[in-house]
This record gives structure tokens, C-alpha cells and sequence, in this order.
């Protein structure tokens, strides 16, 4: 019976550490504040998140800050925008390695 409930708790432990990684590569993703537009609570402020199969995450290895002003107009409060990632969804948060806007100007 112990060797029973050990195997299962090994089982159960190697799949929910399987399933707390998840690697990004290159995929275009929606990014915005977290507080302001996807509704995740943070005690720090605005905080850059993206979101990822209908998921949002806060984003650590860039800042809200180093991708223009987040109150503006199109800023990240105001607005969700598109970013090009690659990283590494960790325990609830993405490691982002790469972070790029996109362009979304307007096809003629």
C-alpha cells in the first residue's frame, strides 16, 4: 500500500511540474497591463502582461516601462497591443527571453 501512494504522488508531483513550463517561441501574443486589461491583481501598480491561449501572465525580463509611456493612447493601460515573444511560461509567469511590438498599421 505505501509503495502504492508513493507512486502516485510521484505520478502527481512529475505532472504538475510538467505542466508549470510551457516554452514560447516567436509567437505573436496579445500584451498589455495586466491590472488595467486582463484583470490580474498585482500590489506594485501597472504591470506588463500578456496573454497566451486566452491566459494572461505578468511578464518578467521586460518592464511596462521600456515600451513607451503606458498612458498614452496606445499605451498599455489603454490599449491591448501585439508583441512577438519567446520565453518560457514558469510558475504562473512569463520569462521572456525576446519581446517585440508589432507594427499594427493599417493595410491599404
Amino acid at each position: 500500500m505505501k509503495k502504492i501512494i508513493l507512486l502516485l504522488l510521484t505520478l502527481v508531483s512529475f505532472s504538475i511540474s510538467a505542466q508549470e513550463k510551457k516554452e514560447i517561441k516567436n509567437q505573436v501574443v496579445e500584451a498589455s497591463c495586466g491590472q488595467c486589461n486582463f484583470g490580474l491583481t498585482s500590489k506594485k501598480g501597472c504591470d506588463l502582461a500578456v496573454r497566451i491561449d486566452g491566459k494572461a501572465y505578468f511578464v518578467e525580463g521586460t518592464s511596462i516601462d521600456k515600451h513607451g509611456d503606458a498612458h498614452a493612447e496606445n499605451g498599455f493601460c489603454n490599449a491591448v497591443r501585439k508583441a512577438q515573444v519567446s520565453g518560457e511560461i514558469k510558475n504562473d509567469k512569463f520569462l521572456a527571453t525576446d519581446f517585440a511590438l508589432v507594427d499594427e498599421k493599417t493595410k491599404k
